[in-house]
């Protein structure tokens, strides 16, 4: 196993989740197999109890692990599915540790930092290398990882990502804050192979002179992650400077490794930046004085526009502006607020905990649902828009979800039962559930369905081959149909998307909900708890137990995003009787 190392330097949010996920991309493009560690020095055991103010979002895996964003930058560049391991923090490996010593696994020994955690560090480093995580079988070829591990010299390659800041009216490249912080490295035993130099402008000859001299960096590994239009564009800016030839080198992969092909990265950096017409989409939430708080979401939103040949214009929404209370204390942000949600195409209420903003949310659902605007409910999302429904429709003017009246007389939106109320960590329905259709014909049905080819032949057989195809290209059949084929598609009969959540609809009040005309067309295998919800009357109003943004990839968005930004603009009624009739 070879393993890339990516450490920071001089100040925070850097970015060595984009540059380490870049690096990967490239070596990827190499025809390498990669796989992604991110070590965390917190004590918390995972990312699930922590605010998203503090930490941003909690990323989350097929195997239900609550994670570090950077895991869902490397999900998203490199295609893979992780593990909850993947993600190392200092309080599992304490954990880890304490464990073996509680079983006597140490034989009487006194267990100390080292050796005994720096070698489960290194352990688990190991171990959770070779584990797959592309879908093929066998270890990888590289492991991109975030922080410290000592191996071999022929196996590892240590980049450093550091600051060349711009002081002064002069303008003067300044190197003295990396210097310091290789030295620091050093200081600590690790010798960087490799500097990521960020900054503004690209970096001058004479400042690359001076990192390579004063940090003893050859100055043809020294790289420059400069400011750029999209973050597609990293990976492109380590290609051209020959980031992968250097790590190859150190790595000692030179005569395995093929040249890099990203020139379907490439196109999709490109066609971004020459976007010209935009969708502007209202983000209703919680957490929205801190972007990262809805990372997934906001890069799903991205893929869905891409692919429509549309850039997204996100205007955020603070819900409890929205409130009659505001309109009290704070009537300049109230009317912001909802004139911004008058101006939007669509609405997005995203996933949260706790009732702050509750009553915002409810507001902009109900807006949505009357105003026939493209509404998508996620997780809290679609619990809201059931309150929403009950109340204006139903006419139940207490209904609400127990979260946040546990005295309501109309709960419809209940703790599920197997949840814990005393323990937060790891005690919620977590990882990639299996949610079935209850009709064909629904929108989310037609909107996950595939295309597949059926070969024409005299005897009348029929085997099918499942085909990708972009929202408006041309689909290619694949090289195993030899013989003339015609092109199908199929509604989706089931889907399988990660879930984060306590509370669910209350199925008993499914009855009363659905003579009301809200229909709930994905149910999980037991047919009790309620994952998908549309309104057939609208032209897009949909609410999904779980969260679709964490599956959604550049090239393959996510369906459900994709179906808002074709409603937004009156393109989703063409787009599904295209798919239906066939290309």
């Amino acid at each position: 196993m070879k393993y890339v190392l990516v450490t920071g330097g001089v100040v925070s949010g850097l970015g060595k989740g984009v540059t380490a996920s870049s690096v990967g991309v490239v070596l990827k493009a190499c025809g390498l197999r990669v796989t992604s560690i991110k070590i965390d020095p917190y004590l918390n055991t995972d990312a699930g109890t922590m605010s998203p103010f503090e930490h941003g979002e909690v990323f989350v895996l097929d195997d239900g692990g609550e994670v570090d964003l950077d895991l869902g930058n490397y999900e998203r560049f490199l295609d893979v599915r992780l593990t909850k391991n993947n993600n190392i923090t200092t309080g599992k490996i304490y954990q880890s540790v304490l464990e073996k010593e509680r079983k006597g696994d140490y034989l009487g020994k006194t267990v100390q930092v080292v050796p005994h955690i720096t070698d489960a560090i290194k352990n688990w480093i190991e171990s959770v290398a070779v584990i797959p995580v592309d879908g093929k079988e066998g270890p990888a070829d590289v492991c991109v990882i975030e922080l410290g591990g000592t191996v071999g010299p022929d196996n590892f390659c240590l980049i450093h990502v550091s600051l060349i800041p711009v002081l002064g009216v002069v303008g003067e490249q300044k190197t003295k804050p990396t210097q310091h912080s290789v030295r620091e490295l050093r200081a600590l035993g690790l010798t960087p192979h490799l500097l990521a130099c960020r900054s503004a402008q690209p970096l001058l000859e004479n400042t690359k002179e001076k990192l390579s001299q004063f940090c003893h960096v050859p100055i043809g590994n020294i790289l420059n992650i400069h400011d750029v239009p999209n973050i597609w564009h990293v990976p492109l800016l380590l290609r051209n400077q020959n980031a992968h030839h250097s790590i190859l080198k150190q790595l000692n992969l030179l005569s395995i490794a093929a040249p890099p092909n990203l020139q379907a990265w490439t196109k999709r950096a490109e066609t971004y930046d020459n976007l010209k017409n935009s969708v502007r989409i209202a983000m209703v939430g919680k957490y929205v004085g801190l972007a990262d708080s809805y990372l997934s979401v906001v890069k799903a939103l991205l893929h869905a526009c891409i692919a429509c040949s549309l850039k997204p214009s996100i205007d955020w929404i603070a819900a409890s502006d929205l409130e009659d209370e505001s309109a009290k204390l704070t009537p300049k942000d109230h009317a912001a607020a909802w004139e911004t949600l008058r101006n939007a195409e669509c609405v997005l209420v995203p996933g949260g905990f706790g009732d702050r903003g509750v009553g915002g949310m409810i507001l902009a659902a109900k807006y949505a649902r009357e105003n026939n605007i493209p509404y998508l409910g996620i997780c809290l999302g679609m619990q809201i828009s059931v309150i929403e429904f009950a109340r204006s429709v139903l006419g139940l003017k207490r209904a609400n979800s127990n979260e946040f009246d546990s005295e309501t007389p109309n709960p419809v939106v209940i703790f599920m039962p197997e949840g814990s109320r005393t323990h937060m960590g790891s005690t919620m329905r977590l990882g990639s559930r299996r949610t079935l259709f209850q009709t064909p014909d629904c929108v989310t049905s037609k909107l996950y369905g595939d295309y597949f080819y059926i070969p024409v032949d005299q005897s009348g057989g029929s085997y099918g081959h499942k085909v990708i195809i972009p929202p408006f290209g041309a689909a290619f059949c694949p090289a195993t149909c030899r013989q003339l084929v015609d092109l199908r598609y199929r509604n989706a009969e089931y889907v399988d998307e990660r879930h984060r959540h306590r509370y669910e609809v209350n199925p008993e009040a499914i009855g009363v909900l659905e003579e009301a005309g809200l229909k709930f067309v994905g149910k999980d295998e037991t047919g009790k708890r309620m994952e998908i919800l549309e309104l057939p009357s609208h032209p897009f109003y949909v609410g999904v137990q779980f969260h679709p943004e964490f599956k959604s990839r550049p090239g393959r968005p996510s369906a459900l995003f994709l179906g808002l930004i074709l409603a937004a603009t009156k393109q989703l009624e063409a787009y599904l009787n295209t798919h239906q009739n066939g290309c």
